[in-house]
């Protein structure tokens, strides 16, 4: 009993952080998102979270996008690889699917985009080519 209780307490402050992590995707600093997009890549990286994620998709899915649109360089960098761990994460049903639709055109318009630094636009590429195998319903 006290071992379950201690795993969900852990699994509690786990989804904390990474709540707290989430809203800092909304701060004013660039150094504060930079650094939620790394402990957002580090947590998605290193566990299953598909049922606090499933839950938390458009939020997460609208952070990013916000990254990505008025983000630089290693910021945008880092969102393109949380958005690929956030793909996996979702698999390849409608949520995948979904989370792939609404950001491909801004993976699309940074990979493209001359000014954007070559750790972004080859971050966006990896997104882009990763979550369209994971997640496109359309072959084409």
């Amino acid at each position: 009993g006290s071992e379950a209780a201690s795993e969900q307490g852990q699994e509690e402050e786990v989804e904390d952080r990474l709540k707290e992590h989430m809203d800092n995707l909304l701060d004013k600093s660039a150094k504060a998102r930079q650094a939620a997009l790394q402990s957002l890549r580090l947590a998605l990286s290193s566990k299953t979270l598909s049922e606090f994620l499933l839950e938390r998709r458009l939020t997460l899915t609208d952070c990013l996008e916000k990254c990505l649109k008025k983000g630089k360089g290693e910021e945008q960098a880092l969102a393109g690889t949380v958005l690929t761990l956030l793909c996996l994460q979702m698999g390849s049903g409608p949520e995948g699917e979904e989370v792939f639709r609404s950001l491909k055109p801004l993976l699309v318009s940074v990979l493209t985009d001359s000014t954007a630094s070559p750790s972004a636009r080859q971050s966006c590429a990896t997104a882009l080519g990763m979550c369209c195998y994971i997640a496109a319903a359309d072959l084409e």
